[in-house]
């Protein structure tokens, strides 16, 4: 019985890293929950055991960010768990966190590289967003994952920071123009955190994580709990008078 009074959330990219912790999060507070991967289903299989092992529904997707041509599928296949699983309800939240990390010096940056950074951190959730919009309820959350790459630069992240910046404009826009709708959009600004991201340099490489934490306030790198606590917080009616901001969740980082 409680299930049919749970919140559903949709987490892209929530196989592994900050979208596995979100989801976990989001089922915590008491979200069913639908996440996507795009080529680890091993590793989606063992989020959703997580979350069912939590009391909450789960089901995962397959979905390529990077091109809009599977969207119109990914929607009805979304469409379908929702008839058949929740009654026809729709989404109370959608957390945009599908991503991969690049690095690469200015001067060689080349055009398909930009190319694939606009559609994988742009275009990709611009047009998800909008081909999701009529299964997203009156009132709901969407999440969008910046970073904190858009506030300040570090050498080889003019691609990734320049996509991630134009994702909080894009999330202010939405707060806009969806306001009608009583829709809030958000968008959450990690810092530099401890998972596989970008190879795993964060996490493995002591150096670098010496760096960081030398630069943090709080003194020490981002963990993915302390990131998917504030996107379930943010996706919750807990948040209900937050909009059209971005947050940064970097522990104090270069302030």
């Amino acid at each position: 019985m409680t299930n049919k009074l749970n919140k559903i959330a949709l987490v892209t990219g929530g196989s592994r890293g900050l979208g596995k912790d979100s989801a976990l999060q989001l089922a915590k507070r008491g979200f069913d929950i639908i996440i996507t991967y795009q080529s680890k289903k091993e590793y989606a299989a063992q989020v959703v055991n997580e979350i069912e092992t939590l009391g909450a529904k789960a089901f995962a997707l397959s979905l390529d960010i990077s091109t809009t041509a599977g969207f119109e599928h990914f929607k009805n296949e979304v469409q379908s768990i929702l008839d058949t699983h929740f009654d026809g309800n729709k989404l109370d939240a959608l957390v945009n966190n599908a991503g991969v990390g690049f690095n690469a010096k200015f001067d060689v940056t080349t055009e398909e590289q930009l190319d694939a950074m606009t559609n994988i951190h742009f275009k990709g959730p611009y047009f998800l967003t909008q081909k999701l919009l009529p299964l997203l309820k009156d009132g709901s959350s969407v999440v969008n994952t910046s970073s904190g790459l858009a506030r300040f630069s570090f050498p080889g992240y003019s691609a990734y920071g320049a996509m991630k910046a134009a994702i909080d404009s894009l999330s202010r826009y939405q707060a806009l123009e969806l306001g009608s709708r009583k829709i809030r959009v958000n968008s959450v600004a990690p810092g530099a955190i401890a998972t596989d991201f970008s190879g795993g340099s964060v996490r493995d490489n002591s150096a670098i994580n010496q760096m960081i934490s030398s630069q943090t306030a709080l003194g020490r790198v981002g963990l993915p709990d302390d990131i998917g606590s504030v996107v379930a917080f943010l996706c919750s009616d807990d948040s209900k008078w937050i909009n059209a901001q971005r947050i940064e969740v970097s522990g104090g980082f270069n302030i």
